[in-house]
């Protein structure tokens, strides 16, 4: 996925409409309004420090991330951090929710 500011691609982006064909041929340049992040081993640190700021400075509204070994779930917004334990239902700024 092309961001304003580089490539990046995340485990799930959330997107309130579908890419045209025209997108869809290459990198997508829409900024999903959600990304899901799931914690791979050895990445411990980019997907918990590093990923959560740069989509949200790309204008990515929520983040969430998803660690399966300890079950934590990680949610990000401009305003505010809360982590919880899975299963939880987040509602995201657009209106959806997700089950993690």
């Amino acid at each position: 996925m092309q961001f304003p500011t580089g490539l990046k691609r995340p485990d799930i982006s959330i997107f309130c409409r579908e890419p045209s064909e025209e997108e869809q041929d290459s990198a997508l340049t829409m900024i999903p309004e959600a990304v899901i992040e799931v914690v791979s081993k050895g990445y411990e640190a980019k997907d918990l420090e590093i990923g959560s700021p740069f989509y949200l400075s790309q204008g990515v509204k929520d983040v969430v991330v998803f660690d399966p070994l300890t079950f934590m779930v990680l949610h990000v917004r401009k305003d505010r951090t809360t982590r919880q334990v899975s299963p939880v239902v987040i509602d995201l700024e657009c209106g959806c929710q997700v089950l993690v």
